[in-house]
């Protein structure tokens, strides 16, 4: 394991939160893939697990309540060239309001090289009421990288209000923007619970795949036939390599079926569009 950068040695507290950045990298050694960094920071512990393959798979343990008002959070996760790496979160993660009405900030770094396939795969995030929470994703593909990020967002718990969740998910891949995505909810946010946004459901989310092998449709394929239990749209990008599926529903089981449903029908589309030619 190599040693923590000099900016990363200490956890800085101070009076409106903490900051700390965690980092991981994943490196292939020819044979299987390798952990030659991962360094734990402030409320991130992370812990290498078993697999059955050559993948190296890491959870995201939280050693604290974090994210709370006035942290300023960072993972900063490397798949290097023909590496494999699924990281996970051993919990759902908790927006709190906490000391400070300042908002928090989540910021998650995903690099892929060149073969690499990295899985970003975290239990969902919970937005408390009061909280205040800035997250963002910024991801750098390299062409041939493959890509699975699952993103799970729960507004408010049982019978409260959620907080304020603002999200920006930026994506590149061959150095050319793929995704450039930013979502808000909760008060101040105009409308955001209304009939054009969320309808009245209160769990959303999305699974983005990125692969160069991959072929995505011509048109949006809908999934989820009970109003009751969501709805999920898969949408071509405008790189065909890459897919991206949305789902609005009324509760984290419901909002996890369906992404996990989205995620099961995409080699039965492709079967599909090789069939017709496309």
């Amino acid at each position: 394991m190599s040693s923590p950068r000099p900016e990363d040695r200490a956890t800085t507290g101070h009076p409106d939160g903490v900051t700390a950045t965690a980092r991981l990298r994943a490196a292939h050694n020819g044979r299987v893939t390798t952990l030659p960094e991962l360094h734990s920071d402030g409320p991130f512990h992370l812990r290498r697990m078993r697999t059955g393959d050559h993948t190296a798979k890491v959870g995201i343990i939280g050693a604290m309540s974090a994210p709370l008002g006035g942290d300023r959070l960072t993972i900063d996760v490397t798949a290097e060239d023909r590496a494999e790496l699924d990281v996970t979160t051993a919990a759902a993660t908790l927006a709190l309001r906490g000391p400070t009405t300042d908002a928090a900030t989540y910021h998650v770094r995903l690099t892929a090289g060149e073969h690499a396939t990295l899985r970003w795969l975290p239990q969902p995030l919970i937005s408390a009421a009061a909280s205040n929470l800035r997250q963002t994703y910024t991801v750098e593909l390299a062409a041939t990288a493959r890509l699975v990020l699952r993103e799970e967002q729960l507004l408010g718990r049982a019978g409260e209000e959620p907080g304020h969740l603002v999200s920006h998910l930026r994506v590149r891949r061959a150095g050319q923007p793929l995704l450039d995505q930013h979502t808000a909810f909760g008060a101040p946010e105009p409308g955001w619970d209304g009939p054009a946004v969320l309808d009245g459901y209160r769990a959303v989310g999305q699974l983005l795949l990125v692969g160069p092998q991959m072929t995505a449709p011509d048109t949006p394929v809908l999934l989820g036939g009970d109003p009751g239990q969501g709805h999920a749209v898969l949408a071509p990008l405008a790189d065909p390599r890459a897919l991206l599926a949305t789902a609005v529903a009324p509760t984290s089981s419901a909002l996890r079926h369906l992404l996990d449903q989205a995620h099961s029908s995409l080699p039965a589309i492709q079967a599909g569009i090789r069939s017709r030619g496309g």
